[in-house]
């Protein structure tokens, strides 16, 4: 049986005998739950370890937003009694007068193991403060869904920003957020006094979760992270974010289900097979029509895909989301040339650059699909370059 870091921490009384005396923060969410299924700050308060302070991440420390770009504001919470500071609304980042409300930081967030996710961004953000403000940070790890598979070109010089935390990172990690933690402070030169609780009993590769032990019920961690399969879909899907395209969000399958207006996906699939067939392995692809109730194309029927990731249609060392929604993009653009696909608008408090290209850590993949001559081979071999050195960087940072 998996034993989460929180769980140790309630546990093990050497881990909480170094609070003695000292005033505890928590940074979290929904989805910060033991293993019994109390909230994390329930279960603090009821053994003894009191907080000062509290801190939500994007969508809210309840989770109460449920769509994205949603400003979450400061609060109280009114069963304890302590502050409630939204670190995604006015400020980003942990503000001096926040830093005052506690000696040591608590972070028991769940990620979903893309680099995208805002969570990762959040974690870098409070990493920076403690160390500014010489607080100890304590990461109290949970599993990453998505396992320890790597994909994605990597995130390119000058191309930082709230979704893409750090030059370097390719868009599937597979580290869970202590290792990440680890790999922050190292790459980035934090001084902050860092500890990591780890699990114990995580077996990140073990079937049938590949990341996520079966014994976990799954709490959304964010709205839209309903299910496990959108973990696994989420690296190529939230591509899909920066188009006019629908990355199924107002439909219950979000990004796990991706369309547009007026494209036939029959043809698309016989393209996307003559393209690259490897990339279309390790899951199941289901033509389907879908209305979404809100956000893109509400309202309006279109036709669309399902990426089926469930046991036994699942192979996590071939299953490549990164790729196939590539593919996707890459045959939208040969068929139908003049298909409207970038959105233009803000995205994550950015104005200038194209969101696209913010989403993927640069311009190199959206000019790659919209090169006629580029070839999935070519794409391919750069991606792997990026790949393996990813996975030979990061080997120093793992915990399981």
């Amino acid at each position: 049986m998996i034993e989460l870091g929180i769980d140790r921490l309630l546990r093990e009384e050497s881990l909480r005998r170094q609070f003695s005396g000292q005033r505890l923060a928590l940074l979290g969410n929904q989805a910060s739950m033991t293993s019994d299924f109390r909230h994390s700050m329930d279960a603090l308060f009821q053994q003894g370890l009191r907080l000062s302070a509290a801190f939500g991440p994007q969508h809210g420390i309840r989770g109460e937003k449920q769509d994205n770009m949603q400003e979450t504001p400061d609060d109280r919470d009114k069963a304890y009694e302590i502050p409630v500071f939204s670190l995604y609304s006015k400020t980003r980042r942990p503000t001096p007068e926040m830093m005052k409300t506690f000696d040591v930081l608590l972070v028991d967030l769940q990620d979903v193991g893309t680099r995208i996710y805002t969570f990762l961004t959040t974690l870098l953000y409070v990493l920076e403060a403690c160390a500014a403000h010489k607080k100890k940070i304590v990461v109290l790890d949970r599993p990453n869904p998505a396992g320890r598979p790597v994909e994605g070109l990597r995130l390119e010089k000058g191309w930082t920003s709230f979704v893409g935390s750090a030059e370097g990172l390719p868009m599937r990690h597979g580290l869970t957020l202590g290792e990440a933690a680890r790999w922050f402070c190292d790459r980035l030169k934090i001084a902050a006094d860092l500890t990591v609780v780890e699990m114990k009993n995580y077996r990140i590769d073990q079937a049938p979760g590949h990341g996520w032990p079966s014994e976990l019920p799954w709490v959304n961690p964010s709205p839209n992270a309903s299910t496990l399969s959108m973990a696994r879909a989420f690296p190529g899907t939230v591509l899909i974010e920066g188009t006019l395209l629908s990355e199924g969000r107002g439909t219950t399958r979000p990004l796990e289900t991706i369309g547009g207006p007026n494209l036939d996906m029959e043809r698309i699939l016989v393209k996307m097979a003559e393209l690259s067939p490897r990339w279309l392995q390790g899951c199941r692809l289901r033509k389907c029509f879908f209305m979404p109730t809100f956000h893109k194309h509400s309202g309006h029927i279109i036709p669309g895909l399902q990426i089926h990731v469930d046991e036994p249609f699942y192979d996590p060392h071939i299953f490549k989301p990164y790729r196939l929604v590539t593919l996707w993009l890459k045959s939208i653009r040969i068929l139908y040339p003049h298909y409207p696909v970038y959105r233009d608008f803000q995205y994550e408090y950015e104005t200038e650059r194209l969101a696209f290209d913010l989403i993927n850590g640069g311009p190199g993949l959206r000019e790659w699909i919209e090169d006629p001559q580029a070839t999935c081979q070519a794409l391919d071999e750069r991606l792997r370059a990026a790949e393996e050195g990813w996975i030979e960087e990061r080997k120093q940072y793992l915990l399981y």
